[in-house]
């Protein structure tokens, strides 16, 4: 039997594309999942992996789609062999069945980790560029200074409720209490 495995990382991004060129290479049974290939704890591809048997193939679209990492990748491939199933990576062109398709996996596989590492690389230096310009990420403050010394001066007459301040001012409540409490900073 021909199974087929499509992964993306994240909720927002679409499986329809990987599920067309599985369902197009023959797959009788293809599992979805929207996890992190870095994740070893996918319950899609445990799923899979418990139905694989000797004869059977997995598919994926492309050699990340099964794992990010090469020494992951070698695992998976090594337990395959010895179960006597194929892997098949259609956009890579990789077809474990033979020895050429085996090397061209580890190529592959080494090619798959690179590129992630670059891009880890590549992110982070960009956060550290950003870091010595003074930016920062994350979400705004909900006060400037003068808001904030607003609130207090609202807070310490007396003459308004906790409700009140907040709806006029139009911050939430835990942003008045910690404006408050904590006297936090602010831009």
């Amino acid at each position: 039997m021909k199974f087929g495995y499509a992964r993306v990382s994240k909720n927002e991004q679409c499986l329809d594309v990987q599920i067309q060129k599985l369902t197009e290479a023959g797959c009788e049974e293809i599992f979805q999942e929207k996890i992190s290939g870095a994740k070893d704890d996918r319950p899609q591809l445990k799923a899979v992996m418990a139905r694989l048997r000797k004869g059977d193939t997995l598919c994926v679209v492309r050699l990340d789609r099964l794992g990010r990492r090469m020494m992951k990748l070698v695992e998976f491939i090594n337990q395959f062999k010895e179960k006597g199933i194929e892997f098949v990576s259609l956009e890579n062109n990789l077809d474990t069945s033979s020895h050429i398709g085996m090397l061209l996996f580890n190529i592959c596989a080494a090619f798959s980790e690179m590129e992630r590492e670059l891009i880890r690389e590549r992110v982070k230096a960009g956060l550290d560029s950003a870091k010595e310009q003074g930016r920062t990420g994350g979400r705004p403050k909900a006060l400037t200074n003068k808001r904030a010394d607003a609130v207090r001066a609202l807070r310490h007459s007396g003459t308004m409720s906790v409700k009140t301040i907040c709806e006029t001012m139009k911050i939430s409540r835990s942003v008045f209490y910690r404006c408050i409490n904590e006297e936090i900073e602010v831009i």
